[in-house]
């Protein structure tokens, strides 16, 4: 006898003509509200374009870092753009896709300092902001003799960027990008890498016809380059060079 059909994620999207995508609006610039408080950001603009591709209606679902994943699992949204990094914890409890961006965390430092590698970055203050994963990978490299100033969050770390107490800071890339828009007379560029995060979209487990249609919609337009123009528009660097397929 054969079993009861499976109801079909990709089916119900498609009957219902919407896709419900949970996203962080308090994350900038990946997810954020503008001054005429529409959403946008990297996350947002990857969203509209998915929907328009598949001509389906955008509904967002508003999420924090951690009700993303109860959102898809619970059916309150059928996918997950936001931020979303790949780790094995979470691939037991949703699936995901391709990779389709990169969260890059590097030591950034005003762009007239002269650094390719750890070695320039030797006897050189790096500001951190406590606990995060910079603050601990750095602190574990003994064997390098760095000098961390530790900072109590991301904007006080920016700050002693922009104000000069600080020539280097590890963070994420689109934040060292950030620190010249604030003052011109102090550009920071990502000089030494430290890990690059893949950020994917996540979908509840047992839905392989939806996933694969997301993978190769992720694909086409990684190869096309609107993905990267999305990212770069927002985050002020390209995607990694692998992903684009370059």
């Amino acid at each position: 006898m054969p079993f009861a059909a499976h109801a079909d994620l990709l089916d119900d999207v498609l009957s219902a003509k919407k896709i419900r995508v949970a996203t962080d609006l308090a994350i900038p610039p990946s997810g954020m509200i503008d001054a005429n408080l529409k959403p946008t950001g990297s996350d947002v603009e990857t969203a509209q374009l998915l929907a328009k591709d598949l001509g389906l209606e955008l509904e967002f679902v508003q999420t924090t870092g951690a009700t993303r994943i109860p959102n898809v699992q619970t059916n309150k949204a059928d996918l997950i753009i936001s931020t979303l990094s790949v780790t094995p914890e979470r691939a037991k409890v949703i699936d995901f896709t391709k990779p389709y961006a990169a969260l890059q965390s590097v030591v950034g430092c005003l762009k007239s300092v002269e650094a390719k590698s750890w070695p320039d970055l030797k006897g050189k203050t790096i500001a951190v902001s406590r606990g995060t994963t910079q603050d601990t990978t750095l602190t574990n490299m003994k064997d390098r003799d760095l000098r961390l100033a530790r900072y109590d969050d991301d904007a006080t770390m920016v700050t002693a960027a922009v104000s000069g107490q600080a020539d280097c800071i590890a963070t994420s890339a689109t934040i060292v990008n950030q620190i010249g828009v604030k003052n011109p007379s102090r550009v920071y560029e990502p000089k030494v890498p430290i890990t690059t995060f893949d950020l994917a979209m996540g979908v509840r487990k047992g839905e392989p016809r939806f996933v694969e249609k997301l993978n190769a919609w992720i694909e086409t337009n990684l190869k096309n380059g609107k993905l990267n123009a999305i990212y770069k528009k927002f985050h002020g660097s390209e995607l990694p060079p692998e992903m684009r397929g370059s």
